[in-house]
């Protein structure tokens, strides 16, 4: 089978009935359980045009960490009617972020609304999370080696600052800003009609003792968009880093960009 009107390769029918939907997820702006996975619809629709009609199947995605909390690698299983089981493709989630095309037919949901779309289907319940990970069989490989901006080996344990970038593919609109703006807090860094302004907000949290202070970054001119995250830890410990990164990357996630990846700076 083809991708359809994506372009992409893989096990996904192309076309589909238009005039049904599942109910616009609600955007999830807290995130408390970072072990969830990640729902996307894919719907039918022209290239360059917008999701529409019955969706044509489901994508579930996870990321695997490594112990600094940067990605090692990227899980997924897609479902189908018309395959009637699970099957997993590292191609097919490369393809997702590759392809514009296929990335403007993928709708970023909640697992209620997944749920909801995979029964209209004729799936069924939608199986729970550890049965979903279980058709996870091809995963993804990414770089896992921090990309040091300064020499030398940073300070372990109390006092460390640590740098991550969430990297994402696809853009922001004006709406999806403005929303992040106002969730977030966030101190207006640059003009986004501005072609060359690069960092359009700063916000900052407390997490107990830990600080964490975030810049939503345009890497280039028309380029991807990422999220950098500084995290100076007050003790020994890092539990706060996984969940905060799972929190800010799902409101991203939620407006539209497609992570790609976490990688750590220092």
């Amino acid at each position: 089978m083809s991708v359809g009107e994506g372009g992409a390769t893989g096990r996904w029918p192309g076309g589909g009935a238009a005039g049904w939907q599942v109910p616009a997820a609600p955007v999830r702006d807290a995130v408390t359980a970072p072990a969830t996975l990640d729902y996307y619809l894919v719907h039918p629709g022209p290239a360059g045009g917008e999701p529409r009609g019955r969706p044509e199947g489901l994508v579930v995605e996870e990321f695997e960490y490594a112990a600094d909390h940067s990605a090692a690698r990227l899980h997924s299983a897609a479902w189908t009617p018309q395959d009637g089981g699970w099957w997993s493709s590292a191609d097919f989630s490369r393809t997702m972020r590759l392809d514009a095309a296929l990335r403007r037919r993928v709708v970023a949901v909640a697992r209620p609304d997944a749920a909801a779309a995979y029964h209209e289907l004729g799936g069924g319940d939608l199986p729970d999370e550890g049965t979903l990970r279980g058709h996870f069989h091809d995963p993804a490989p990414l770089a896992t080696a921090p990309l040091r901006l300064t020499p030398g080996h940073p300070a372990a344990g109390p006092g460390e600052t640590r740098v991550y970038r969430v990297l994402f593919a696809d853009a922001l609109g004006p709406d999806g800003l403005a929303h992040l703006r106002a969730t977030w807090r966030m101190t207006v860094a640059g003009d986004a009609g501005d072609p060359g302004a690069r960092v359009l907000g700063v916000a900052r949290r407390r997490v107990g003792d830990d600080a964490f202070t975030w810049h939503l970054r345009r890497i280039g001119a028309g380029g991807p968009w990422c999220l950098d995250l500084t995290v100076d830890l007050a003790g020994g410990r890092d539990d706060t880093v996984r969940p905060m990164l799972r929190e800010l990357t799902t409101t991203l996630r939620m407006r539209g960009l497609l992570p790609v990846t976490v990688e750590r700076f220092s």
